[in-house]
């Protein structure tokens, strides 16, 4: 990431990594540059088999509980025990997916996902699923996360290299969002025609996929990356290395806001589908996939963007905000439904930007751990902020719920949209003069930014 207004999210030193030294174009521009990769192209595809596997699961995990509970609260403790190793343990995912290789850790961690979906579709075939079961397998799921989360995500680098990694990352969110397209409308069909466990064990053998990928990757195209040895105070370093720097710091604490009350989806889609609208579980699957295309929309022109920048996120971040607030305004449920697709958009675009902002600023050694904080704030918050909203809603209504992680949302993006402006020693312009641009962010006068990669 560069100082200034208007600069890309990679810092300065490494911004030769995004163009090609002999011209100012970028290296391998395209939407789908990066799947020219052959290492990349077989983690794409074994990722979009599995990650319908994990939408599919997730619906019919979340439609079953509230199936055996009758309560919204109960959807938000599944989702929080899914997520608590990430807030109790996620640093030290990192630390581990710095020491050894990635590609190990992700064959072990795939298959460890895969058995916890067979095991949750064996109860529920049988007939003896409780909702004690779903409960302790979403805590083993997130057990396994805490180290496939930034092994997965720091390996991106490792396939594609410097000068893809932007565009990657953006399609591993399109790739995850095709899936979420697919994932709900089938779980949705199987939950209606042959139940839940039919559901649960496609998504435990959809596994198989990535990890055939990953054996057949060749692992001399791989971008070699030094790995950490074994030391005291590694964790430490992480939390200082991010600490010291405002590109990271401040990304990473939206994101948490973010992620932590504005994500909690599947406690409002399925109050909305099924307390305010009075559908079913195909209201609910039909609400996900109107998300999840907005979301590849998203995605997609995210791939297609050549920089990532702080003005962009936390503008995405208060945009985000402010329609969920509005969809929980909403009385129709077509308005509803509509505003559903502009949500999947930009909280992509939010995640998105947050994501390979922190990547390309980080130096390779420490990817792992950053990563792994960065996760750790984005889902590991969520054992809080589910819980708390899900009462909410239970207490007070779906709509009070959806506007509330709106309303944190919203102010989350704007407070720290002051703070970047501050550290950037910048201001909004506003010109109203006929051709010119009315609104624009511009350096104060007089006033010399402080060290900050980027925040314009």
């Amino acid at each position: 990431m560069s100082t200034g207004p208007g600069a890309d999210s990679a810092p300065a030193p490494n911004t030769h990594h995004d163009t090609d030294s002999t011209t100012s174009k970028p290296k391998g521009t395209g939407t789908f540059s990066s799947l020219k990769i052959r290492n990349y192209r077989l983690f794409a595809t074994g990722a979009v088999v599995s990650n319908t596997g994990t939408w599919m699961s997730r619906i019919t995990q979340d439609w079953l509980v509230l199936d055996l509970t009758g309560s919204a609260a109960a959807v938000g403790i599944t989702t929080a025990l899914q997520f608590l190793p990430m807030l109790l343990f996620g640093l030290y995912g990192g630390v581990i997916a710095d020491r050894y290789p990635k590609r190990l850790l992700l064959l072990f961690s795939q298959a460890a996902l895969g058995l916890c979906g067979v095991a949750l579709a064996t109860l529920t075939l049988t007939g003896h699923v409780q909702v004690w079961h779903v409960y302790l397998i979403a805590f083993l799921l997130g057990m396994v996360t805490v180290i496939d989360n930034p092994a997965r995500q720091s390996f991106v680098s490792e396939m594609v290299g410097p000068d893809q990694l932007r565009n990657a990352v953006s399609l591993n969110s399109a790739n995850f969002q095709s899936a979420r397209l697919i994932g709900p409308a089938v779980a949705g069909v199987l939950i209606t025609t042959v139940g839940s466990g039919w559901s649960f064990m496609l998504n435990g053998l959809s596994f198989l996929a990535p990890i055939v990928g990953l054996l057949l990757m060749r692992t001399g195209e791989l971008h070699k990356v030094e790995r950490v040895q074994r030391g005291k105070g590694q964790l430490r370093e992480g939390l200082h290395y991010v600490a010291g720097r405002p590109d990271l710091l401040w990304p990473i604490a939206l994101v948490g806001f973010v992620g932590t009350f504005g994500f909690n989806f599947p406690i409002w889609l399925s109050a909305f589908a099924d307390g305010v609208f009075h559908g079913g579980a195909g209201l609910y699957s039909f609400f996900n996939i109107l998300m999840a295309a907005g979301s590849l929309a998203g995605a997609l022109l995210s791939a297609r963007r050549r920089s990532s920048r702080l003005r962009m996120l936390v503008a995405a971040a208060m945009a985000f905000g402010l329609l969920e607030i509005a969809a929980s305004l909403s009385t129709s449920l077509w308005l509803f439904s509509l505003l559903l697709v502009p949500i999947g958009m930009i909280g992509l675009t939010v995640n998105i930007t947050a994501n390979t902002s922190v990547q390309m600023a980080t130096d390779p050694p420490m990817r792992g751990r950053v990563m792994s904080l960065y996760m750790m704030v984005f889902v590991g918050g969520t054992p809080v902020g589910a819980p708390l909203l899900g009462w909410v809603t239970d207490t007070y209504g779906a709509r009070i719920g959806f506007a509330t992680g709106g309303l944190i949302s919203l102010t989350a993006g704007l407070v720290i949209a002051i703070v970047l402006a501050r550290l950037g020693g910048l201001r909004l312009k506003i010109d109203l003069r006929r051709g010119h641009q009315h609104v624009n962010v511009v350096q104060r006068e007089g006033v010399r930014p402080k060290e900050l990669a980027t925040v314009a």
